[in-house]
């Protein structure tokens, strides 16, 4: 099968990168990583996420975020900026905040559901379809994302109907395009093409995206996988930044930077100065106190340094 000669890169390291670092990331620290990285050529950043401060601190400052991103929106090319809005109350705190565009996440595990939103899958997708229903009604662009599409923490293998069942449910409430997502980094290729290929029969190639984690060192090798079988939308992380809070010892998202690397050996177009990239992910990690995950970042600092 053809590769795709252009991917469009998801920027999740504002968002689900940041949002379970201890250390508070201050709004300005915030809004120069956005801006560095829409300098880098990204024109699709997860910005925020509305939710309850008490269980996810680090974006407490969510409206204030998106105040600052306005100046960022006029300077740099077209963006699209996303937000996630788990529930109703989120929404409206997103609308009222100027958000365009907002993302919902479902599960395929009914343990992970439960735990992660206190609610069984049917149940969440009944409350997403209130959200989404919400959106269109105020002209607003609606991301999906299924989580432990690969497996769960909690129950180990997941059924592929029932990825199908929630990706196809997402698409139905009008989700221009899904996620299709390895929460905990457990998918190897394989597995990834057979996810794919039956998701596929129930919802357009070109409105699906993937987003992996690299707990098990798989996520290029997935991502290879996932081109493979005709996607061109995916989900990484500058400098690998992120984890999930319910999937104990899940490492970060796919760093964006060795994503980009990749497909740049590949000659597929993404639209991204690496080099800028690389240097954006250091600023955060410089923040955070830590060197990036990411293997070409790394690489980058060391020749820096010979």
């Amino acid at each position: 099968m053809s590769l795709p000669s252009k991917v469009s890169i998801v920027e999740v390291g504002p968002r689900d990168g940041l949002q379970n670092e201890g250390k508070q990331v201050p709004t300005d620290i915030k809004l120069e990583l956005i801006r560095r990285l829409a300098d880098a050529g990204h024109s699709h950043i997860e910005a925020t996420s509305f939710v309850s401060a008490k269980w996810i601190p680090q974006m407490a400052d969510a409206a204030d975020v998106m105040a600052g991103i306005k100046s960022i929106e006029g300077a740099h090319h077209k963006i699209g900026f996303s937000v996630l809005t788990p529930n109703l109350r989120g929404f409206e705190n997103a609308l009222a905040a100027g958000a365009t565009e907002i993302e919902i996440f479902g599960a395929a595990s009914e343990s992970f559901s439960q735990k992660n939103i206190n609610c069984s899958i049917a149940e969440s997708l009944a409350k997403f379809s209130e959200v989404a229903e919400a959106a269109k009604a105020n002209n607003m662009k609606i991301r999906g994302s299924v989580s432990c599409s690969m497996g769960c923490p909690y129950e180990g293998d997941i059924s592929i109907d029932k990825v199908v069942e929630v990706t196809k449910a997402l698409y139905g409430m009008g989700c221009y395009e899904v996620a299709i997502s390895d929460t905990i980094g457990v998918g190897t290729p394989e597995q990834v093409k057979a996810v794919i290929e039956a998701v596929k029969k129930a919802v357009p190639v070109d409105a699906l995206a993937v987003h992996f984690h690299d707990t098990y060192g798989q996520a290029l090798a997935n991502i290879y996988a996932a081109l493979e079988c005709g996607i061109s939308t995916i989900d990484s992380s500058v400098a690998g930044l992120g984890g999930c809070p319910y999937a104990k010892g899940a490492a970060g998202n796919v760093a964006t930077d060795d994503v980009v690397y990749m497909l740049n050996g590949m000659g597929i177009e993404t639209g991204i100065d690496l080099e800028k990239l690389v240097d954006a992910g250091h600023f955060i990690m410089d923040y955070l106190g830590r060197a990036p995950s990411s293997k070409v970042s790394q690489a980058y600092l060391a020749n820096k340094e010979d």
